[in-house]
């Protein structure tokens, strides 16, 4: 047993192959109900694949509740709220995080258990993609309902140390963020988004081993205090401050970030003083569900777009993120493509009609130009010559050839042209 490792907002221990409790820890799925453990075919058959899972009870993570977690096959469970195609750069659970690739053996399965308070999430003889012969990787993490996180290790063949991060990022910890939307003033419709991860925890790689275990332990955090004046009196190791308007108790830096600043929280704070008679009539629609204070350190990654909604981040892929196709058919949930996105795809097709319309005029013009030109005595090249004397000068015709003799023709030189702007 090692000492406990003091991470803010999480205590870990990690256990030896030799300790009793890293088999007490190990979840065997086998003996469990066999129409609650479930083999997720999709990520059993796939590489770089992920899948949303619906919990069956509310799983407190940096004091965060959720409901929706998103399993990939590459050894880690990302509990971001929005879905995108790069997972592994912030808010994951990674017992094992790494190039993982079930389908490229029939043994290999991605299996998960929920029996109403916790639920386990198994990768069961997964090779590495760029590396088969180092053998197959069995592990499991544990999601409690009273927050707890356990990472099971039954078969680790390999140091982690020396599992080559070249196509995949390797990491064995936690990590949470926060998103931020800005406004651009000077482009309509378009907010740039920046998630910030605010805290994480990075777990000793050289003590993942066959047999092995390590519990996590949630903190207390500021998120905990329902009222002002054990919020602003706690001593849990952060700032807590009392928000009235959103009737929460934060750091102000958690998931929730955003709320915090638009209702001016953050002045609020400063003063550290609780109202005796607080109207509570109008309790905002997030009471305690939001995230916990943060660490000094923060990693940022921006994105910009057009977008309809404020709630609705993505981030942009930074040096260690890993493209993953999703499948979330199961759930009725759609891919990363966002309503934003949507609305954006539907503006830029219009946008390419207009100017296909515009072409075909363009087009038009010219070909009743060549016409005219060929055909100076048609009823168009007639309709033209008269109504635009000042222009055009006389013509003279000789009899019989059907074809116009110009006498003492100037170029006008006129050109018309289209400037086309795609506006954003």
């Amino acid at each position: 047993f090692q000492e406990d490792t003091d991470h803010n907002y999480y205590t870990s221990r990690t256990y030896g192959p030799y300790d009793s409790t890293s088999r007490d820890l190990w979840v065997n799925i086998d003996q469990m109900e066999k129409d609650k453990v479930k083999i997720h075919g999709i990520l059993s058959n796939t590489h770089r694949q992920a899948a949303r899972v619906n919990l069956s009870f509310d799983f407190p993570f940096y004091g965060h509740f959720l409901r929706e977690i998103t399993v990939a096959t590459g050894g880690f469970i990302y509990t971001g709220e929005v879905v995108h195609r790069m997972l592994t750069a912030t808010q994951y659970i990674a017992p094992l995080m790494a190039n993982f690739d079930p389908s490229v053996s029939r043994n290999s399965t991605v299996r998960y258990f929920d029996n109403g308070t916790a639920l386990v999430v198994q990768w069961d003889h997964v090779h590495l993609q760029d590396n088969y012969n180092l053998g197959s990787f069995t592990f499991q993490a544990t999601l409690l309902n009273d927050g707890r996180i356990i990472f099971g290790y039954k078969e680790i063949p390999v140091a982690v140390t020396q599992i080559s991060s070249t196509n995949h990022p390797v990491k064995v910890g936690l990590s949470d963020a926060f998103v931020v939307v800005h406004r651009i003033q000077q482009i309509p419709n378009v907010r740039r988004r920046t998630i910030y991860e605010y805290h994480r925890v990075e777990l000793q790689m050289s003590k993942i081993t066959n047999l092995s275990a390590v519990e996590m332990i949630p903190l207390p955090t500021c998120l905990q205090f329902t009222s002002c004046g054990p919020c602003v009196t706690a001593q849990i190791g952060f700032n807590c401050s009392w928000c009235s308007k959103l009737q929460r108790c934060s750091s102000g830096f958690d998931r929730h970030r955003q709320d915090w600043v638009d209702s001016g929280c953050p002045e609020e704070a400063k003063d550290k003083i609780c109202e005796k008679n607080i109207d509570t009539t109008e309790t905002p629609p997030y009471s305690t569900t939001t995230l916990l204070p943060t660490t000094t350190r923060f990693r940022v990654l921006t994105t910009t777009r057009g977008s309809t909604t404020s709630h609705l981040p993505t981030s942009l892929p930074t040096e260690d993120d890993t493209k993953i196709a999703l499948h979330l058919k199961d759930n009725g949930a759609s891919t990363d493509d966002s309503a934003a996105e949507k609305k954006g795809g539907t503006l830029h097709a219009g946008l390419i009609v207009g100017i296909l319309v515009l072409v075909l005029i363009v087009a038009a013009a010219i070909l009743v130009t060549v016409y005219m030109y060929h055909h100076p005595t048609s009823a168009a090249s007639l309709f033209f010559i008269e109504r635009r004397p000042s222009r055009w000068p006389a013509m003279k015709f000789r009899r019989g050839s059907g074809h116009p003799a110009y006498a003492e023709v100037e170029p006008v030189g006129e050109k018309e042209g289209f400037i086309v702007s795609e506006q954003c």
